[in-house]
């Protein structure tokens, strides 16, 4: 184990279980794994081989995340300290590629930067106000990589001297960020890893490719970070194309944890007008990816489609055997619950699923 990261998945069986079928094809001609598990189990009692695997390599737990990202509450669950993690932007409400599924809307919701003020001051800002973590996020530069160099000194000192986790979502990785992320000791690295050539360049506008993505999953692999990639499922215009390609890339790396989201078409983008991804599709991939990455703990995370469809795909992965989901729908507690499952609750980001049983972030029990 490497600074708390689990051995990387052996080849031989990720291939199996990633190439098993053909459902998408992204770049390199990969071939993903098809529907071989059905969609949502509709009996208590029948369990998908996802969930068997897992009970293989982890307890029978299931747990939720509500981080301070937004403002969030269901019958089952009230956050009580919604400030305890919140995401900053080191760039505001810039991003210098625009892409087509978010054109930077999403830093619209985070704690800016200001000039004139540095990472540490915000943060000891914020940590008076009952924050106990931070996502240090921001929009990317034209070679797809957030500017996080010129705070990894602010980093290493939120950590230190007031005692914040502290996770970065990065962009494409240079041996120059993958060096200074090491030395500051940060406790994990998000990336969004795609496998399609085309939505790199037509949805993220960058004139790379899938080789350089994976090359970012090696750099910080090299410097034994806590790597946590995740992957958009339907990025393509809302179509699947190169998701089982970056999972192929994602099980061939030492990684912490592994984050699927789900293509949420925002208003006043060129997506807007496009439906998300079919649900069967969306819940095949759960049930890949938990057998490619048996034991890597897989996680919902934040983004997915609301209503009708957010219930479906929450239950699908608890049924499929998913570790935990961010947000989840109301009743999907008392749904696990009801499949045999010890429920947790915590109010910090799904990524840092270490964290608990470090003594840190201590999860809110409800009544079962």
């Amino acid at each position: 184990m490497v600074n708390g990261v689990p051995p990387a998945v052996g080849s031989s069986a990720t291939a199996v279980s990633v190439r098993a079928g053909a459902r998408d094809r992204g770049a390199g001609g990969s071939l993903s794994a098809s529907g071989a598990v059905s969609a949502v189990s509709e009996a208590p009692g029948d369990y998908a081989p996802g969930l068997v695997a897992r009970q293989q390599h982890f307890p029978d737990v299931m747990d939720f995340y509500a981080p301070g990202l937004k403002h969030w509450e269901t019958s089952e669950w009230r956050p009580q300290n919604p400030r305890r993690f919140l995401p900053v932007s080191v760039t505001g409400p810039a991003c210098a590629l625009q892409c087509d599924h978010c054109q930077a809307k999403v830093l619209d919701g985070m704690v800016s930067v200001r000039a004139g003020q540095d990472l540490l001051d915000l943060a000891r800002r914020l940590q008076a106000s009952g924050a106990q973590g931070l996502l240090v996020s921001g929009g990317s530069g034209r070679t797809g990589e957030v500017p996080l160099l010129p705070h990894l000194w602010a980093v290493r000192r939120v950590r230190e001297e007031l005692g914040m986790r502290v996770v970065v979502h990065s962009g494409v990785v240079s041996p120059k960020l993958a060096a200074g992320l090491a030395e500051c000791e940060v406790d994990g690295v998000m990336l969004d890893v795609i496998g399609a050539d085309e939505t790199i360049g037509q949805v993220y506008h960058l004139d790379l490719t899938v080789a350089d993505f994976d090359r970012s999953l090696g750099l910080l692999a090299e410097r034994g970070l806590r790597i946590i990639p995740h992957i958009v499922l339907g990025l393509h215009y809302g179509s699947f194309l190169g998701e089982h390609r970056a999972l192929e890339m994602v099980a061939s790396h030492r990684v912490s944890t592994l984050i699927l989201v789900v293509l949420t078409p925002l208003v006043g983008t060129p997506m807007a007008h496009l439906p998300p991804p079919p649900v069967d599709d969306v819940v095949d991939f759960f049930a890949t990816a938990r057998l490619a990455v048996p034991s890597v703990p897989v996680n919902l995370g934040c983004a997915r489609p609301m209503g009708s469809m957010k219930v479906d795909l929450d239950r699908a992965a608890v049924d499929h055997g998913l570790n935990g989901i961010a947000y989840p729908a109301d009743g999907v507690i008392a749904y696990a619950q009801a499949r045999g499952l010890e429920t947790r609750l915590h109010e910090w980001c799904c990524s840092l699923t270490w964290a608990g049983d470090e003594g840190d972030y201590r999860s809110v029990t409800v009544a079962s």
